[in-house]
């Protein structure tokens, strides 16, 4: 069905007060945002929020799901053909880039999903779950072939997880270039957690 000029604005605006809402609750955690909070964030007045949602709650859970499902549709949507270690990579670069230029913030509301209330808890551990399971069946699939070799799958899957939450933090002062540069050095880095080693003459030590 074709949406009309109107219902296409409505969607707009809605992922707008969507992504700023995540990005507030990933700096300040869900109890340190208010409805106030998104709406000077918006420069809008926090009645015309409840034109898109009833409250703080169903705003939160919007924003988790939302968010959540775009970042894994995108994941998803990779190629699955290829070499384990040509789709890890990936796999880890599309995962990277996605924390470090178009969520940044948003990425810390999936890392503490205890000071959430149940209700977006659920949604953010079921995102969690999905999103290892991506990782964790193609590292299987690589140690099954021989390319890859861990000591222990969890324990490589775990170090994976912990840097690739950090990415925003390493990459914050960098941008064109040297921003896409970071990246690949991290994704050769994270390879190394699986035994693939980087191209004979690609690493070097900074000055």
């Amino acid at each position: 069905m074709v949406q009309s000029r109107v219902e296409r604005k409505r969607d707009r605006r809605t992922q707008e007060i969507l992504a700023v809402a995540a990005e507030l609750f990933g700096e300040r955690g869900y109890d340190a945002v208010s409805l106030d909070d998104v709406a000077e964030r918006l420069d809008v007045t926090k009645g015309s929020l409840y034109h898109y949602f009833s409250g703080k709650e169903e705003l939160a859970t919007a924003a988790v799901a939302v968010l959540g499902a775009a970042w894994m549709e995108r994941l998803a949507a990779l190629p699955a053909d290829g070499t384990p270690t040509a789709r890890l990579r990936a796999l880890l670069r599309e995962h990277v880039t996605i924390a470090v230029r178009d969520h940044p913030a948003a990425l810390r509301v999936y890392l503490v999903p205890e000071e959430w209330p149940p209700a977006q808890r659920t949604v953010i551990k079921d995102l969690r779950r999905r999103h290892d399971r991506l990782f964790r069946d193609l590292v299987a699939e690589g140690v099954a072939t021989g390319e890859f070799t861990v000591a222990d799958p969890d324990t490589a899957l775990q170090c994976l997880h912990a840097a690739t939450s950090q990415a925003p933090a390493w990459c914050r002062e960098l941008a064109g270039p040297a921003r896409a540069a970071k990246i690949e050095q991290l994704v050769a880095t994270l390879m190394m957690l699986v035994g693939v080693l980087p191209a004979a003459g690609s690493g070097r030590l900074a000055p």
